[in-house]
């Protein structure tokens, strides 16, 4: 998979005039960049919607990078999540994943990023991700465990599985099996906006 361009989604509608839209990124892969989908459909931009739907001003950068892995999120962490950022959806660990990638360079690497993140003062939701079956229980069991022991011992929002409600729905994934649909976006959607939310939230009572 090539790498997807950076982008910011642009906000929609008039922001209230006495507050400023907080500001999240999304770093992840091609499940966040919207591989295959017009950009209005990617999850960055439908998430704003859903977000600015509820009353919510966000301004949602999309730093989603097609192929990418933890490792590869935790390289261009810089450069992706530039200053003024408030909150960082992680949205990594599918790619790493699905090439049998060491756990522990996983944990690793994710570990790295939200240390980095937190040293900034920016708030941190975790999307977990978990392993295919085709590695086994042991792989899996070390997989799974990463996002669920990071969120715990960094104390950040955790949504337990990115994927959750689409994955091996053929009717919610395009003809690679991997990648949702516009409408397996909405169920993902639909799945974490109590989580982001609740993420929202804690942005607003702590920075604001």
């Amino acid at each position: 998979m090539g790498l997807a361009a950076l982008a910011i989604v642009p906000a929609q509608g008039g922001s209230n005039a006495a507050t400023t839209p907080i500001r999240i990124v999304v770093l992840g892969d091609s499940l966040s960049a919207g591989l295959g989908l017009a950009a209005p459909d990617a999850f960055p931009a439908k998430l704003q919607k859903a977000l600015k739907d509820k009353g919510i001003d966000v301004e949602m950068g999309n730093a989603g990078v097609s192929g990418d892995t933890s490792s590869g999120g935790r390289d261009r962490l810089d450069w992706s999540v530039p200053e003024g950022t408030e909150g960082v959806i992680v949205e990594l660990g599918a790619n790493d994943a699905l090439r049998g990638t060491d756990p522990a360079v996983t944990r690793a690497a994710l570990s790295d990023i939200v240390a980095r993140l937190k040293a900034r003062h920016i708030a941190v939701m975790l999307c977990g991700m978990l392993a295919p079956p085709n590695y086994g229980s042991d792989y899996a069991a070390r997989f799974n465990a990463i996002y669920p022991d990071l969120a715990k011992s960094f104390g950040v929002a955790l949504y337990p599985f990115f994927l959750d409600g689409v994955a091996a729905d053929a009717s919610l994934n395009q003809a690679d099996g991997l990648h949702p649909t516009a409408a397996g976006v909405d169920v993902i959607i639909g799945k974490i906006m109590p989580t982001v939310d609740a993420f929202v939230g804690t942005i607003r009572t702590q920075s604001r």
